[in-house]
């Protein structure tokens, strides 16, 4: 019974708890534990008590979906504790965290050096969100104007040596395409632990034997040597010819085909 209710009040009450739910959470434990060891008291006493702690909080829930004032009277805010760089004491006396659990709180994000931090703000959940300098933030492609392409869910094509149907069909991909992948790493299914084929088509696995070392996935590799090679190839035409026409057709394509492999570089060098 315990088990249903937390599923129908949702995740919330297996993650950071906020105050309410803490509350919540904490007294339908106890009235569980009660109810299967207090043997003299009525059981349906016990159930009539769960009852009324799942619904005042499924209410409250459903109430605070609807009105941002209730969700900061249960829930709580967050509170503001580095802004600019600069410590705010006031809000951490207000929220009664010392020096100590800051600087704990930024280890924890692997912030190390108070000096680095931007803005902090300490959440209603209790946990501290930290927003670096600029200058400490980590460097991404965007920071270095390369474009890169979209990533997406991998799947798992391969459980416990058992091929998985329904991934693989989402990737458009059949069984024997597959077995056939797998031939040509030289491993049978009946070896794999997990295997997994991302939207791109590489198969990565991980086998039982520990000791057999699997090749790395070379699809992108050779994709991208062959459009270099197709360049090359283009421009190595363009000069053996000795008709004009067809010498500017050769560098127009192998022009093309370079455009191409600028386009394609940020999927196949990922």
């Amino acid at each position: 019974m315990l088990f249903l209710l937390t599923r129908i009040l949702g995740k919330k009450q297996i993650s950071q708890l906020t105050f309410f739910e803490y509350v919540t959470g904490i007294t339908l434990g106890e009235l569980a534990g009660f109810m299967s060891t207090d043997m003299e008291a009525h059981y349906m006493l016990g159930v009539t008590a769960m009852l009324v702690w799942f619904l005042v909080p499924l209410g409250v829930e459903l109430l605070t979906l609807k009105s941002k004032r209730l969700r900061d009277w249960f829930e709580g805010k967050g509170t503001v504790v580095i802004k600019e760089g600069k410590v705010l004491e006031d809000n951490l006396k207000k929220e009664r965290y010392t020096s100590d659990e800051l600087l704990e709180q930024l280890r924890t994000k692997n912030v190390f050096n108070l000096a680095d931090v931007e803005f902090a703000m300490l959440e209603a959940s209790g946990d501290l969100s930290v927003l670096l300098k600029k200058e400490n933030q980590p460097l991404t492609p965007k920071h270095l104007g390369i474009t890169v392409a979209p990533e997406q869910e991998s799947q798992a094509v391969i459980m416990d040596g058992e091929i998985m149907l329904e991934p693989l069909a989402t990737l458009g991909f059949s069984v024997e395409w597959l077995k056939t992948e797998l031939g040509k790493i030289g491993v049978t299914k009946d070896n794999v632990f997990l295997g997994q084929v991302d939207s791109y088509g590489q198969l990565t696995v991980d086998l039982y034997d520990d000791m057999l070392k699997v090749p790395a996935p070379q699809e992108k590799k050779l994709l991208m040597a062959t459009l270099k090679k197709c360049q090359a190839d283009l421009v190595l035409f363009g000069l053996s010819t000795q008709n004009q026409e067809a010498r500017d057709m050769y560098e127009q394509c192998a022009n093309d085909m370079d455009q191409l492999v600028r386009q394609m570089t940020p999927l196949l060098k990922r």
